[in-house]
């Protein structure tokens, strides 16, 4: 009989007595609601970083298919075996801000007090969303040519002279880190499609995408954006994503494309608030 009641012991008691400790019952009770309460967490754990996550839009950029106070679940796991589609919303990884991450001491950044944690914003006056941008428009300077720093709040200040052995901000003595947060928009068009901006509209390899997920005006009238003003190529293996917010997003038509690789998933059920509660972005049947 003994040996039939150990082996119903929750694995932790087991575990306890294997090191020599024989816990009372009410210990072994709390040792088992511990276990159960571990195992729980554990599992959410999973689900949250590999089948779907819970977030939100803390910006007016998806109206009307997202308000910012709605509160969604991601479907991670269905997009190991199928692509998503244009006209999907998607969630995706995406730089929110470039920052300062170090500078070496004898560096002329460091000398005219340039600071770690401050926000990049230019390189020669070339708007930077990435580390990687920067370091572009580094190696694409004539050699004697002036560089200069833009960070939030300054204005651009000189940082040194293009030489032929610098290839990027590092070679200047300024290390510069990536913050990235999950973004949420629509997928427009996928690699080799030619996307533009005209009349309102948006159209993909010449055709104007109609039907209720692009019943709206898209706009492409801010001198800073580059990308689907004229017809523009997607890169293969990128994305080009919108706004459905047109007026309020900032998106594709600025920054550029989205790597596949740093696609997330899709928004598939609305659980906060409880009046618009429900399936979305096509998901069992929803528009």
């Amino acid at each position: 009989m003994r040996q039939t009641r150990d082996k119903k012991l929750a694995l932790i008691v087991r575990f306890a007595h294997r090191f020599g400790w024989r816990p009372g019952r009410a210990a072994s009770e709390l040792l088992e609601w511990v276990e159960v309460l571990a195992v729980a967490a554990f599992l959410a754990f999973l689900v949250m970083s590999f089948v779907t996550v819970r977030m939100h839009v803390p910006t007016g950029s998806m109206i009307p298919a997202i308000d910012p106070s709605d509160s969604f679940f991601v479907d991670r796991i269905s997009f190991l075996f199928r692509e998503p589609k244009p006209g999907d919303i998607v969630v995706f990884w995406h730089t929110d801000r470039v920052t300062v991450r170090s500078i070496e001491d004898d560096s002329v950044a460091a000398l005219i007090g340039v600071e770690p944690g401050v926000r990049v914003e230019t390189v020669n006056h070339e708007a930077i969303f990435d580390a990687a941008a920067a370091d572009r428009v580094i190696e694409s300077l004539a050699d004697g040519t002036v560089i200069y720093l833009g960070v939030e709040g300054s204005l651009p200040v000189e940082i040194g002279i293009k030489a032929n052995e610098f290839s990027s901000l590092e070679d200047l003595g300024i290390r510069l880190s990536d913050h990235r947060i999950r973004y949420v928009k629509r997928l427009i068009a996928t690699g080799g499609q030619v996307v533009q901006i005209l009349d309102g509209g948006v159209f993909v390899d010449g055709y104007r995408l109609t039907g209720e997920r692009f019943d709206r005006t898209y706009t492409a009238s801010d001198r800073r954006m580059k990308y689907g003003v004229e017809p523009t190529i997607v890169p293969e293996g990128q994305m080009y994503v919108l706004g459905d917010n047109s007026s309020n997003s900032w998106d594709s038509r600025y920054w550029g494309f989205v790597d596949e690789r740093d696609f997330i998933g899709e928004p598939y059920i609305r659980v906060w608030p409880l009046s618009r509660f429900g399936a979305m972005n096509g998901y069992f049947g929803s528009s």
